[in-house]
């Protein structure tokens, strides 16, 4: 019906008189109809009225209904303010970052209830849950960590000692290495790890929970989600980050020392003692107390996103990734707030 209709368009438009006759048609429906009204349109922009005749009273109205459809006309006119256009992004962010940050407080508050409530009723914690994922968290990602920290550790070692050795000081690359990963890097990194990882497989875990409706389904059931799904995860992740910001430090230094002693010609002997001379308690403690903040920021950044998830893998996707983003963005800014405070007070 519709190459007859194109054909009709094109042999009838310079003809004067014309109508359209449809009493042969049985059936119509609102395609059919559709192409009634685009032919009759089509027909009448030399300012003719085109009648339709032989129209069955059944499909009177179907054909009434889409005449009353107007056509669609192209916008007229400039285009938008391209200030008001930059105005309307700075804007839609701002609100953006509100919403995240609103959010985040959100879970946080979630989170501190359920743990009071696992606080007064510790039979209701699900330990075998925290513990499947500590394995997941940290001991499958052990080697991963360690193999990353080892080669920066190396880096840092190799490029210190090849500015150093210009001043006679290759000694001091030890200072650098050991107050460095201690200290800033080697915690950082892991953290940066974690979210890369664990935040996004938490993000992808819930996310899926969330299209399938399976957190509907607990909270029908009467169970709370935070305390079933998040708090395990959180708890695991906050016990992890400690144990592999230590065994990425390790790695890192032993990988340093390695370097040292192999292309800086600092003898193990050597590296150890300057490492007890430059070191104190203050740097490892600076360095543990950083990992479980960061891994808090992380598991509430990933588990947010997780529960924000809409029906459609594509807002699955949209939300790991910003998981990720956001989760390493905030594990910087937590390592400049805590670079602040300790400096300030002399640690």
């Amino acid at each position: 019906m519709e190459k007859l209709v194109t054909d009709a368009e094109k042999l009838s438009r310079s003809r004067p008189n014309i109508s359209i006759d449809v009493s042969k048609i049985d059936k119509l429906d609102t395609f059919g109809a559709w192409l009634i009204e685009r032919l009759r349109r089509t027909l009448a922009l030399g300012g003719q009225d085109i009648p339709i005749a032989g129209l069955s009273d059944n499909y009177a109205s179907l054909v009434d209904e889409v005449r009353k459809v107007k056509p669609q006309t192209a916008a007229t006119g400039r285009g938008p303010n391209g200030v008001i256009v930059a105005l309307d992004g700075i804007g839609r962010n701002v609100y953006g970052v509100g919403q995240t940050l609103l959010s985040l407080v959100d879970m946080i508050g979630a989170v501190i209830a359920a743990w009071f409530r696992i606080w007064l009723h510790p039979s209701r914690f699900r330990l075998t849950s925290m513990v499947h994922h500590l394995q997941q968290v940290c001991w499958n990602a052990v080697p991963i960590v360690v193999l990353i920290t080892f080669l920066i550790g190396c880096i840092v070692a190799q490029q210190g000692i090849f500015h150093f050795r210009k001043f006679g000081a290759d000694v001091f690359v030890v200072d650098m290495l050991g107050i460095l990963v201690l200290r800033e890097l080697g915690v950082l990194l892991v953290a940066i790890m974690v979210a890369g990882r664990s935040g996004s497989a938490y993000t992808a875990e819930l996310g899926s929970m969330k299209m399938r409706e399976e957190i509907d389904a607990l909270r029908t059931m009467g169970f709370d989600p935070v305390e079933v799904l998040i708090l395990p995860r959180m708890m695991a992740l906050v016990l992890a980050m400690p144990i592999l910001a230590f065994l990425g430090a390790m790695a890192a230094l032993y990988g340093g020392g390695l370097v040292a002693w192999m292309y800086g010609g600092v003898d193990p002997a050597t590296f150890l003692s300057r490492l007890r001379e430059v070191l104190s308690i203050n740097h490892f403690v600076v360095g543990m107390a950083k990992a479980p903040v960061m891994a808090m920021v992380i598991g509430i950044v990933a588990c947010v996103e997780g529960l924000a998830v809409k029906g459609s893998a594509e807002s699955l996707g949209q939300h790991t990734t910003a998981s990720v983003v956001k989760g390493i963005f905030f594990v910087i800014v937590m390592d400049g707030i805590f670079a602040i405070f300790f400096a300030s007070i002399g640690i």
